[in-house]
């Protein structure tokens, strides 16, 4: 019983230490990003003031809005950039309790998931934003000039990301679920238009209410499941053939009845 208290309380340290360590390198970057706090949030905002009209800005209601959106967006930022040490330190926790099999599969997928993950959200910023935007200020009658508030546009624009950054992690569920057995690459063949459905519903739901939004989400989940079928399909590997097969009926008649003759014989 002491042993497995010590044990356990050995692994709550380990497991402050590598969040302390984790917490110290998100700090660091966003302590060197501060400074330029104003200008990433000009970035991140740079697709919507693109498609306001000229001499419009965004506007923000609140007293203490002006400083605290600008550190969010930098802290959101230096997480990014600090991601590799965070994923580190986990990696470093759990690799232990893994056996050589599982360490093999697990480092490509957390590669590979946070990899998707940020490329969805690129994908997001550099094409997604600039067509709904764009969409969006020309649908907008002529007698309004649109003025967005920053606070909630960095809310739609997180939003956005986390949509977007999930979807592309399609293909590594795919891969989990075909790995751990729970389906088969001819059964996510069979359902793929429940999928294609399902998917246009989801991008329905947490995109804004334009079909051009609907499409961009819902056509890149499509494709991504189609690439997680490919990869599983991959790196699945054939059930192996079983070194022994049982005789049939025909066969074991056979078989007693040479066995039955060679004793005739032999008397």
């Amino acid at each position: 019983m002491n042993e497995m208290q010590e044990t356990f309380i050995a692994h709550l340290v380990e497991l402050r230490d590598r969040l302390l360590r984790a917490m110290v390198a998100l700090v660091i970057v966003f302590i060197c990003l501060m400074p330029w706090a104003g200008e990433i949030y000009d970035v991140l905002a740079k697709p919507m003031m693109d498609t306001l009209p000229e001499g419009t800005h965004m506007i923000a209601t609140g007293v203490v809005t002006p400083f605290f959106v600008p550190v969010k967006v930098t802290m959101m930022v230096a997480f990014v950039l600090a991601l590799p040490v965070v994923l580190y330190q986990a990696w470093a926790f759990v690799a232990p309790g893994l056996y050589a099999h599982e360490r093999k599969l697990a480092i490509p997928l957390v590669a590979g998931s946070t990899l998707l993950f940020l490329i969805g959200m690129a994908f997001c910023y550099f094409f997604v934003f600039g067509t709904v935007f764009r969409f969006i200020a020309e649908f907008a009658p002529k007698s309004i000039v649109p003025a967005p508030d920053i606070e909630q546009y960095l809310s739609f624009v997180m939003s956005m990301f986390i949509a977007f950054g999930l979807t592309f992690e399609v293909p590594v569920a795919v891969i989990l679920l075909v790995k751990a057995g729970v389906v088969t690459v001819a059964k996510l063949r069979e359902i793929r238009p429940y999928v294609v459905v399902g998917a246009f519903v989801i991008a329905a739901i947490i995109t804004p209410p334009d079909v051009i939004s609907q499409f961009m989400l819902a056509v890149p989940m499509c494709l991504l499941y189609e690439l997680g079928i490919m990869l599983a399909n991959m790196i699945s590997k054939p059930a192996a053939e079983p070194d022994y097969v049982a005789p049939t009926a025909v066969e074991m008649d056979r078989e007693l009845d040479r066995i039955e003759d060679a004793e005739r014989e032999g008397k």
